[in-house]
């Protein structure tokens, strides 16, 4: 018997495998509530709070603290570096200027009285013209300044380009492994294109700004803190004039904040569903064409589309808002400065050269103001796509821990008094009682939406009895952990689900520390040998997606041998056979028959001809097992499974 270890995957595929056949399940599972591209019912309808998921993300970055650190020391290196070359510069000016005036004034002038102040200020030499090797000094300092700036700020945005990639590797990571966590029940309710928005686009969103905010915002910070303590030793007056532009940003940022939050959220769930028809559209390309309802198609992607358009150019309208009002305070608060600072120079408290600098520093303080408000669409559609991501990582997800062990037993499956449904307004099984013993051929038969998947579903615990129990060899299987539960059980399914990867990789995904021998010997006992030989590269031939370079019996084929090589104590088979033709049956149905020898086994078929050799054959409809018996015993009963028998004849012979 294979362990639980060795086929841990096999039970991930069965999972896979098993939710992707929901939608062919429909009938039998219509009691449930579900969502769809084109209607309600998906996870995020409702956003979280800006600033708790804002927190929640920058929490992610905690295992980066030493290089958020060291990012901190070069951003704070750089923005020093940027905050004082304008005060160099100023004195570059006070020299250019005071030589210009010196070199007018001839030795022993008269200053006029009216300027007398102002000129006191300078450093005026009176018959001395610019010293350029004083300025050539002082510009070549500030350029070897502003050199080692650029390097500290390249350097600081390497290093976070690194943090971020690792930041949201992690989120993926997570997000993946959340997924093989999660309940089936959770993908009944979730479309699938729409989760794959959350796993895809949202968190490359997330990257995206990331990337483009965390250093700017953080220069951004520093440069206000740098400038304005530049500004604090120039004039404290001029610094309080420039002071009073931040709270006005700051209301105008909050008020656009408040309202364009919502909007990204609604852009984003709006980027899902539109991801959800195109996922549905292209799956189900070959049906639209051949039932003409390419119209329709195109309409409704239409409608979501000019969805999609509203929401995002709303939300880009109302943040980008921010920007031209921000960039008008920051215009006053420039004017204003000038004309105070023109006061100053002629009261000669200030010199040029300090004039100039405090206005550059009045760009610089306004400049990382205006990109912060700039950056706030950006942030806000980053923090929307991180809420959908979060509310995937905060989906339940299914206790997997076991009081009990299960021990190798002979396979025997017991029913005592179970009872489930999907939805609890609407029942679907109903006091329940089926014992299925070891080494026995279970066939389960009955009309579409009788309960026939659910009941094994049940088995493999993808869903939790609501009454009753499940018993395997004794043991209730609610006490045992799912992945020691499934390690014992094999399923072959009416979807087949393979990989882009080898044959011989396909059929070992069961038990990926298999040998060649064994998938051999496994193939062989399935008759997948006999057309892997024709194949130019045997057992190495690479499978495109799906399979889809396999005929359908031939991908069947390979998902009977996967099983097989897991050598589970209990078989499912799940309609396998029902979308061959008969002469692939006939070989599917050896290649069964070897798999099912000496384990227990359920057989769902809808083709009766395939389960007449079957131990016992239970007939259900409506979630209830209305006849058990032989294939024999039920033909004499002449109740459902006699009606069900006859109604395929009469096909069969219609057709020939």
């Amino acid at each position: 018997m294979s362990s639980p270890d060795n086929t841990a995957a096999e039970s991930t595929a069965a999972e896979t495998a098993t939710a992707a056949q929901g939608d062919l399940k429909k009938t039998e599972r219509i009691q449930r509530p579900r969502g769809g591209p084109h209607g309600g019912g998906g996870v995020g309808e409702k956003a979280d709070d800006f600033w708790s998921s804002a927190r929640r993300l920058v929490d992610r970055m905690r295992p980066e603290r030493a290089r958020i650190g060291f990012v901190l020391v070069l951003t704070v290196l750089s923005v020093a570096v940027s905050a004082v070359g304008p005060r160099i510069l100023g004195h570059a000016t006070d020299l250019v200027f005071n030589g210009l005036v010196g070199a007018r004034m001839e030795p022993g002038t008269q200053v006029p009285e009216d300027v007398s102040t102002m000129v006191e200020q300078m450093d005026v030499v009176p018959g001395h013209g610019v010293d350029f090797d004083a300025v050539g000094k002082v510009l070549l300092g500030v350029l070897a300044l502003y050199l080692l700036g650029a390097l500290f700020a390249w350097l600081a945005g390497f290093v976070l380009n690194g943090l971020v990639q690792g930041v949201v590797r992690r989120l993926r990571d997570d997000v993946e492994a959340k997924i093989h966590r999660l309940p089936l029940g959770y993908f009944d309710r979730q479309p699938r294109g729409e989760l794959l928005s959350r796993a895809t686009n949202d968190i490359d969103n997330v990257a995206q700004s990331l990337q483009q905010t965390l250093s700017q915002l953080l220069t951004a910070l520093l440069t206000v803190i740098g400038v304005l303590a530049m500004m604090l030793w120039i004039s404290p007056l001029l610094a309080l004039v420039a002071l009073v532009s931040i709270p006005v940003s700051m209301v105008v940022a909050g008020l656009v904040m408040k309202r364009s939050q919502s909007l990204f959220v609604n852009q984003w769930r709006q980027t899902g569903v539109l991801n959800g028809l195109v996922e549905e559209s292209y799956s189900g390309h070959a049906l639209v064409k051949v039932f003409g309802h390419r119209e329709e198609t195109e309409e409704r992607f239409g409608k979501v589309n000019d969805e999609l358009y509203q929401a995002s150019w709303s939300a880009q309208f109302v943040s980008g808002l921010v920007m031209p009002i921000m960039a008008f305070v920051g215009n006053l608060t420039y004017v204003v400065v000038a004309v105070v600072g023109a006061v100053r120079v002629t009261a000669g408290t200030l010199s040029i050269g300090e004039v100039q600098a405090f206005i550059q520093y009045t760009r610089q303080f306004n400049q990382p103001v205006s990109q912060v408000a700039s950056m706030v669409n950006l942030l806000q559609s980053g923090v929307a796509s991180a809420e959908r991501v979060f509310q995937v990582l905060d989906a339940p997800e299914e206790d997997d821990t076991g009081r009990l062990a299960l021990v190798d037993g002979p396979g025997e499956v017991r029913f005592e008094d179970v009872s489930f449904s999907y939805d609890p307004e609407r029942p679907l099984i109903e006091h329940l009682d089926l014992v299925a013993r070891p080494g026995e051929t279970v066939a389960i038969v009955g009309p579409t939406g009788a309960g026939k998947t659910t009941l094994v579903n049940l088995v493999m615990r993808y869903y939790e009895v609501n009454a009753g129990r499940v018993l395997l060899d004794g043991v209730d299987i609610a006490q045992v952990s799912r992945r020691d539960l499934r390690g014992r059980i094999g399923m072959v399914l009416q979807d087949t689900w393979l990989f882009s990867g080898t044959i011989a990789d396909n059929i070992a995904y069961g038990r990926p520390g298999a040998t060649r021998d064994e998938i051999e010997a496994a193939a062989r006992a399935t008759f997948v040998d006999r057309f892997v030989h024709t194949l130019p590269e045997g057992y190495e031939t690479v499978l495109e997606e799906d399979g889809a370079n396999l005929s359908a019996g031939e991908r069947q084929l390979l998902t009977i041998a996967r099983a097989f090589l897991t050598d589970p104590a209990l078989l499912i088979l799940d309609e396998a056979t029902s979308s061959v033709d008969t002469r692939t049956e006939a070989l599917l149905q050896q290649a069964m028959k070897a798999l099912r020898q000496d384990r227990t086994s359920f057989v769902i078929a809808h083709r009766l001809s395939t389960i007449r050799d079957a131990d016992l054959i239970v007939a259900m409809e409506d979630g209830r097992i209305v006849e058990q018996g032989t294939h024999t015993e039920l033909l004499a009963a002449g109740g459902l499974y006699a009606r069900l028998s006859a109604a395929q004849s009469a096909a069969a012979g219609g057709e020939g």
